[in-house]
C-alpha cells in the first residue's frame, strides 16, 4: 500500500480543474458559489471512481502514522458514508437546467451508481461490511443520508440493491457499541430502518438517547462518555445524530421509554442551539478557530451543527442567517484556501488546514476526512433561501474585536 506523498491541488475553494462544470461558475461567485466548489472538489473524484466500481483501485490511502493496525479497507466506507452524509441535503434539491442544477444532477446519478456498488459482493467497490468494528460508525453515515435525502437517495434505487443494504445494515447489529458516542450510530441505523418501514431495534435507539441525556453536562456541552472531553464531538456525532434519531422517532411513532419523545426532541434542538452560539463565538475575525480536542483532521466538520440548524431553519434568534453564512465562508476560507489540503489526484489528506499527517488520531485515514463535507449542510437551502440572500453581518469576534456593540454571553439552564 502506497503512502500519499505531501503536495497540494489549487487552493481548496478555486474549484476542480478536471470537472465537468467547474462550480466556480455557478452564481457568478459569492460565498455559495464558493461552497459548491468546495462540495464538488471533494465528491467528484470519489464519486466519478466509485460509480464505476474503481474506488478502490484508485483512492490511494494515507494511514496516521500512528494506525492501530486495523484493516485500512474500512477507509472506503469512511470515505463514501461521510462524503454522502454532508452533500445528501444539496443532492435532494430539485434539478433544473441551470449549472448547478446540472452538477447535482450528475453527481446524484454518480451516488446512486455509487450506492449500488456498495453492497454487490460482485463489485471491485463492495465495501468493507465485516469484520473490524469501524464499520458500524461508517454505516451510520450511510445510512444518515438516505434518511437526509429519501426521494433522491432511497426512493430510486432498485429492488436488488435497497434489500442488499437492509441485510448488510442489520448484520452490523453482531457489533456491541462501546458506551461513547458509538451508540449513536448503532441508534441511527435502527431509526433509518424505522423511517423505511423496515423492523428496527427500539433498544438501541432508546438505550442511545438515555445516555446521551444523563451525559449532558450543561450550558449546551455534552460528555462522550463517563468524562467529559473538550472537544468537538457534540458536533461531528452527539447532536445531530441525537436529533435526527428523535426526529424519526416522532414523526415514525416508534417504540420509546418515554410518552414525550416531542419534548425530548424540543430539548435537544436547544442544546444544540446554545452549543451552536459557543462554536459560533469560537470564530475569530479571520475565521480561524480553536484548534482543540482529538480529531482535529476533521477540519469543518466542526460546524456541522450551525449548518444543520441551518438548513432546518432552527437558528436561534441570537445567530440571525446573514451573520452564520458570513462566519462559516470565514471558516472555510481559513481552512480550504490553505495549499495541501488536497492530493495531486485531488482526494483529501490528512490534516488540519493543509497536510500535517502528525495530527492523525490512531483511527484516522484520509477516508476519514471526508467528514467534512459535513460542514457544508447548508447547501440543502436554495440559493434564493434566505439563508442565501440575507445581507452579510459581522460575527461575534469580529464585532468585539472592532470595538462594536455585541451581546455579552449567559449560560443556560435547560
Amino acid at each position: 500500500m502506497q503512502a500519499v506523498v505531501a503536495g497540494s491541488a489549487a487552493a481548496g475553494l478555486r474549484g476542480n480543474a478536471g470537472a465537468a462544470t467547474p462550480a466556480t461558475n455557478i452564481a457568478g461567485g459569492g460565498e455559495r458559489a464558493a461552497q459548491l466548489a468546495l462540495l464538488q472538489r471533494m465528491a467528484e473524484p470519489v464519486l466519478s471512481l466509485m460509480a464505476e466500481g474503481r474506488l478502490k483501485q484508485r483512492f490511494t490511502l494515507e494511514l496516521s502514522p500512528t494506525w492501530d493496525g486495523r484493516d485500512p479497507a474500512v477507509a472506503y466506507l469512511e470515505c463514501f458514508g461521510r462524503l454522502i452524509a454532508g452533500i445528501a441535503p444539496w443532492l435532494a434539491l430539485p434539478d433544473d437546467d441551470g449549472a448547478e442544477g446540472r452538477m447535482r444532477k450528475r453527481l446524484r446519478q454518480m451516488a446512486l451508481a455509487s450506492y449500488t456498488h456498495a453492497v454487490d459482493p460482485k463489485s471491485p467497490d463492495y465495501l468493507r461490511w465485516q469484520g473490524h468494528g469501524q464499520a458500524l460508525v461508517d454505516s451510520a453515515y450511510f445510512t444518515n443520508a438516505l434518511m437526509r435525502a429519501p426521494q433522491a437517495l432511497w426512493e430510486p434505487l432498485d429492488a436488488a440493491t435497497k434489500a442488499r443494504i437492509i441485510v448488510e445494515i442489520k448484520r452490523l447489529r453482531r457489533i456491541e457499541p462501546p458506551y461513547i458516542n458509538w451508540l449513536l450510530f448503532a441508534a441511527m441505523n435502527e431509526a433509518w430502518l424505522l423511517s423505511i418501514g423496515e423492523e428496527s431495534d427500539p433498544m438501541r435507539m432508546n438505550g442511545a438517547i438515555r445516555k446521551i441525556n444523563e451525559w449532558y453536562v450543561g450550558d449546551g456541552w455534552i460528555k462522550d462518555g463517563e468524562a467529559f472531553h473538550f472537544d468537538y464531538y457534540c458536533s461531528y456525532v452527539m447532536y445531530p445524530m441525537l436529533v435526527e434519531v428523535l426526529e424519526v422517532l416522532v414523526k415514525h411513532k416508534g417504540p420509546f421509554w418515554n410518552a414525550r419523545p416531542e419534548e425530548l426532541l424540543a430539548q435537544a434542538v436547544k442544546r444544540m442551539q446554545r452549543y451552536s452560539e459557543h462554536l459560533e463565538r469560537f470564530i475569530s475575525p479571520q475565521g480561524t478557530y480553536p484548534p482543540v480536542g482529538r480529531s482535529l483532521t476533521y477540519r469543518t466538520a466542526v460546524f456541522q451543527p450551525l449548518g444543520l440548524l441551518a438548513w432546518r431553519k432552527q437558528l436561534p434568534p441570537s445567530l440571525p442567517e446573514g451573520q452564520v453564512r458570513a462566519a462559516l465562508h470565514a471558516v472555510h476560507r481559513a481552512v480550504w484556501d490553505a495549499p495541501g489540503n488536497f492530493t495531486k489526484d485531488g482526494f483529501l489528506t490528512i490534516g488540519f488546514v493543509g497536510h500535517q499527517p502528525e495530527l492523525g488520531d490512531w483511527y484516522s485515514n484520509n477516508g476519514s476526512m471526508y467528514i467534512a463535507s459535513a460542514g457544508l449542510l447548508a447547501l440543502g437551502l436554495p440559493a434564493t433561501d434566505s439563508y442565501w440572500t440575507a445581507p452579510a453581518q459581522d460575527w461575534t469576534q469580529k464585532k468585539a474585536f472592532g470595538g462594536a456593540r455585541f451581546p455579552k454571553d449567559y449560560p443556560v439552564n435547560y
